[in-house]
């Protein structure tokens, strides 16, 4: 008897997404049957066959049928389930590329991702996902489709079905414990790749320890899946969606708290135009799996991201098996191609093996009393958790100032004006805090604006804003001695072109990174120079997901100020990706202030701070061999500091 895939799996999710009033805010797709056709898409009609005969069998029958099969277990309403669970995820695919949604989450059981062409496997029958993307080739003509499995069990049904075909990139995690770990096969391991033309597309990223946690996860995403995925630019995303690599969970045994799933979701929404399907897989600690489910809705609604806790570093376990799956997958990626990586023995987890096998079983009576103290402790630790992560979203999400040059009316319609300052209010704060900063009365006035809509932000009246300065630098140093008297301790702020950077006397409290052209390579207390010339495609995301993201990570601001000036290095889509991806830091509080007029720049800004997804990029374009050395030698020096940025296990010490 299966004791863990039950069906409050789905009512205890269900209750606490109305409890977060996150039911009302969604589109309800209505579920229906997967037909025949549709099941054989993927799978053997003899397979069919079989789940169709197990309806009206009695229990032993049903026995003896489930004994062909591993860890699955047969029902009379079992074919039935699995059929409604292929249904729903089709329709919430439907809903998605028709448009009539921007993304989604199908909760659906029983999961699917073990599932093969010619077998039932581990709780699944079908492959919900699988079909999904053949049917999504089949009836959109889609040439390109990732899949995100992020359940702690590897979804080998998945990768059996796709590793010849280069238009399915297949994406999963797995606890593995060097082969120790279910399904404990050698094809789990990163150097299986794919086969035939679809070598390359098929990417696992084995735990080899239990405890991996927030910055393990992240650190995955940056250093390995998103280039991957920006590089494949796929057409649609589709996520294996399994909480069992959350805590609490009894099979996964990972640390991971259900934010990170919101950060997850918010990376992978900058895809595929935004058209993103979540389709649920495992989760087994109830508590665990219905917070992580909320988390993710709530992300995909476009609420802001809440701030990710535990510490930002990734164990040297996490970091060499991402460095494995880099050295493996070299060969057929443009991104890696100059990146520095050798394989490793994974030395620190093999003596862990050794260990492990000597110690006493306990009898099974005993470890489930402690499963349950501890899925206890895990419930109740959940409870306190949630209320200190959560926090009341601002009613406004983008604000801007009824500014005199009248671009405000050619923003998105939902941007909020917000009343500028006036003259008298704002000689009297510049007199008392920033005269050293102002000088000119042009540049005073321009303050009235930018102030105005940076008070909204700091009270948390508005979640993030843009501002026109005709002195962005000058604005921003303002903003940031303001954000830091308000009694903000970390602002991370990000220059974009060339401006001349007014030194930071507020010690400590803030972190600039500059990205333009000019080589003025300086370094100052937490201040980094990023030269990006003329950052064709790809310099841009070797930079960004290479060492901005993960110093970002690493620093956890409590607010984000990006300044745009002129000749600047990056596109227009750039600049638009870049505010997006940092909206996971901050509570998502950014604040934009653009020099240039451009309206396309700020039209551009304002969509993405509203969370319109991101602008296509065109053709990738790999980085250049001298950049990529650059972001190593900066990744270098920074890493025992930023600790985000270690992507490979031969850390320097």
């Amino acid at each position: 008897v299966c004791d863990i895939e039950v069906p409050e799996r789905l009512s205890f999710s269900y209750e606490q997404l109305k409890r977060y009033h996150l039911v009302e805010r969604c589109v309800h797709v209505p579920a229906r049957e997967g037909s025949e056709e549709e099941i054989l898409l993927v799978h053997s009609s003899e397979h069919l066959e079989v789940a169709k005969s197990t309806q009206t069998m009695n229990e032993e029958e049903l026995k003896r049928v489930s004994g062909n099969y591993d860890a699955f277990f047969f029902h009379p309403n079992t074919y039935r389930c699995a059929r409604l669970a292929v249904g729903a995820t089709l329709q919430l695919v439907d809903a998605v590329m028709s448009g009539k949604v921007c993304n989604g989450m199908a909760l659906v059981r029983p999961p699917g991702h073990h599932s093969q062409r010619n077998a039932a496997n581990g709780f699944c029958l079908f492959n919900n996902v699988a079909i999904a993307v053949e049917y999504a080739k089949l009836k959109y003509g889609l040439q390109r489709i990732l899949i995100v499995d992020w359940d702690v069990h590897h979804g080998q049904g998945t990768q059996y079905i796709f590793e010849e075909d280069p238009s399915v990139l297949y994406f999963s995690w797995h606890r593995y414990e060097h082969q120790e770990f279910w399904p404990s096969l050698k094809e789990s391991d990163y150097d299986a790749v794919g086969l035939g033309k679809g070598k390359g597309f098929n990417i696992n990223l084995p735990w080899n320890k239990v405890g991996m946690g927030n910055s393990d996860y992240l650190a995955a995403f940056f250093h390995v899946l998103l280039p991957m995925a920006f590089e494949f630019d796929p057409e649609l995303v589709l996520v294996s969606s399994g909480y069992d690599s959350g805590i609490g969970d009894p099979e996964g045994q990972m640390s991971a708290t259900p934010e990170v799933f919101a950060h997850l979701t918010h990376f992978l929404m900058q895809l595929a135009n935004g058209k993103l399907c979540v389709i649920l897989e495992g989760g087994y600690h109830l508590k665990s799996l219905s917070e992580s489910v909320c988390m993710t809705v709530k992300t995909l609604l476009g609420d802001p991201v809440p701030e990710i806790t535990g510490e930002m570093a990734p164990c040297l376990s996490a970091v060499e098996s991402i460095q494995n799956v880099r050295a493996a997958h070299k060969p057929y990626w443009k991104w890696l191609m100059y990146e520095d990586t050798s394989f490793l023995q994974n030395l620190s987890t093999k003596s862990h093996l050794l260990k492990k096998a000597n110690t006493n079983p306990s009898t099974e009576q005993e470890s489930k009393m402690t499963n349950n103290d501890e899925a206890v402790k895990v419930e109740r630790f959940l409870e306190l958790h949630m209320k200190n992560i959560l926090f009341p979203v601002p009613p406004i999400k983008t604000a801007t100032t009824t500014d005199s040059k009248g671009s405000a009316h050619l923003l998105p319609v939902p941007v909020h004006l917000v009343k500028e300052m006036d003259k008298t209010e704002i000689k009297a704060l510049v007199s008392g805090f920033y005269a050293d900063l102002v000088k000119e009365d042009k540049t005073l006035l321009s303050l009235g604006s930018m102030l105005a809509i940076l008070d909204k932000i700091l009270k948390k009246e508005v979640c993030n804003g843009i501002a026109e300065s005709p002195t962005a630098a000058v604005s921003v140093a303002v903003a940031l001695r303001h954000s830091v008297r308000f009694g903000f301790q970390r602002v991370l702020c990000i220059f974009v072109g060339d401006m001349q950077i007014i030194p930071n006397t507020e010690d400590g409290k803030i972190l600039m990174i500059h990205i333009c052209e000019k080589e003025r390579f300086t370094f100052v207390l937490n201040n980094f120079l990023l030269l990006l010339k003329d950052a064709e495609g790809n310099d841009f995301f070797s930079a960004v997901l290479g060492f901005i993201l993960p110093v970002a990570y690493s620093y956890q601001p409590n607010l984000t100020v990006i300044a745009v000036g002129p000749n600047r290095s990056l596109g227009i889509s750039e600049i638009s990706l870049l505010f997006a991806l940092l909206q996971g830091l901050a509570e998502s509080r950014i604040f934009a202030v653009i020099e240039d007029t451009e309206i396309n720049l700020m039209q551009s800004v304002a969509k993405a701070l509203m969370g319109a997804s991101t602008p296509h990029f065109g053709v990738y374009v790999p980085p250049t061999q001298e950049k990529v050395n650059k972001i190593k030698i900066l990744r270098d020096q920074f890493q025992q500091e930023w600790k985000m940025l270690q992507c490979s296990g031969k850390l320097s010490i």
